[in-house]
């Protein structure tokens, strides 16, 4: 199907379906008058068309629960075709207020001792030794310029792509999201190399040395470029 264009609206055929282009700079109630004139068309859906998925893409324009709702009226009513998704460029100040939250560092120079518990949302990276006894939780992952001889918990909202990496790591346990390893059967390797833990694809904990992690999880080199 060739890409077909009227006004602000662009419509093309793709081996998923349709992909509905909107103009970002028109008012939007032009951009459902000129939306509704080229789906109503016999030249582009057919009543005899079976069911095909678009996916409308709006560019920098905010879409609220009601604009998507009129899109989704006109684009479905008695046209066989059904809305796959929706997509903007652009997001509300509370999304990106929580979206700073969740990739936000947080920097900690001290010792958690036993009994003490540091939780913070985002990544967390903690110079100074973690004690047995000691707790430290993030929302994302955790690194640990030092020694980790208590608990971590990295993701515990659910990220299981987090990480747990220290300098020396002797934890007494070990989770990431839903994922525990009590007091791992492990012993770190002589010297000075930092290791993780991660969840690997068979949902299974491992610790490697740090060196791997830049190719299991690529984007968390700005990480590792200043560990």
């Amino acid at each position: 199907m060739n890409a077909q264009k009227q006004q602000n609206v662009t419509i093309k055929g793709t081996k998923d379906g349709l992909t509905l282009h909107l103009d970002d700079s028109c008012s939007f109630e032009q951009l459902l008058h000129d939306l509704e004139g080229m789906l109503s068309s016999k030249q582009y859906i057919g009543e005899d068309s079976p069911v095909i998925e678009v996916s409308v893409k709006v560019g920098n324009r905010f879409i609220n629960k009601e604009q998507e709702q009129q899109l989704k009226i006109i684009i479905e009513k008695n046209r066989h075709l059904i809305i796959a998704a929706i997509e903007s460029d652009v997001i509300t100040k509370e999304e990106a207020l929580r979206l700073k939250r969740e990739t936000e560092i947080v920097s900690e120079a001290k010792i958690i001792r036993s009994g003490q518990v540091l939780k913070v949302q985002g990544d967390l990276l903690l110079i100074g030794d973690v004690n047995p006894g000691g707790i430290v939780i993030a929302s994302g992952n955790i690194f640990i310029l030092g020694a980790l001889k208590g608990i971590a918990h990295a993701g515990f909202e659910g990220n299981r792509e987090a990480v747990i990496a220290a300098s020396v790591m002797k934890p007494s346990q070990l989770r990431i999201s839903d994922a525990l390893n009590r007091a791992p059967d492990h012993v770190p390797d002589e010297g000075n190399e930092m290791e993780c833990a991660y969840i690997d694809e068979e949902g299974q904990m491992v610790i490697e040395r740090l060196q791997q992690l830049s190719h299991l999880r690529p984007n968390l080199s700005r990480f590792e470029g200043g560990i």
